[in-house]
């Protein structure tokens, strides 16, 4: 059973509440999700294709990132999700951004990696497939590519 903290609309966490991974969550509550937008020093960004079985299968991500477990702080969880997701290992993230989607509070990092290209770790269940693109290339996939709004909003940003 997956536990995570409960915070309320300005990302502060509610003392004493705990909510369930698959259970609805309360009107006023929201829980954490950590992003992470990966950033190659050679100007090329990562993109993980979602397992098939899974919301969005199929679909590319510009980041890695979930939820924030019971005690984790938005970087810690980032941290974590980029090791388990990624195989890449850093603590050198940049927050970039913070987004409240539905009952979701996104919080979004950069991380600005050197490692090996070949060197990435898919995680069983979540991701089938990487690929490193140009910011051309990321700016110019189609909605029916990538996921989700807030991707294509970082896309628009890319573009001024």
């Amino acid at each position: 059973m997956e536990l995570w903290d409960a915070y309320d609309k300005d990302f502060n966490k509610i003392s004493n509440v705990t909510l369930i991974r698959e259970e609805p969550i309360p009107e006023g509550l929201f829980h954490l999700v950590s992003d992470i937008i990966v950033k190659h020093t050679d100007g090329s960004y990562l993109l993980m294709q979602r397992d098939k079985r899974k919301y969005f299968g199929g679909m590319w991500e510009a980041t890695a990132g979930g939820s924030a477990l019971r005690g984790e702080t938005s970087l810690e969880c980032a941290v974590r999700e980029l090791r388990e997701e990624t195989g890449i290992e850093s603590d050198h993230l940049t927050e970039i951004g913070r987004v409240r989607s539905h009952n979701t509070l996104y919080v979004e990092f950069l991380c600005v990696t050197d490692c090996k290209k070949d060197s990435i770790i898919l995680q069983d269940g979540e991701t089938i497939a990487y690929k490193w693109v140009s910011r051309n290339e990321l700016i110019s996939m189609k909605e029916s590519e990538l996921i989700t709004e807030r991707m294509q909003k970082f896309m628009e940003e890319l573009q001024s």
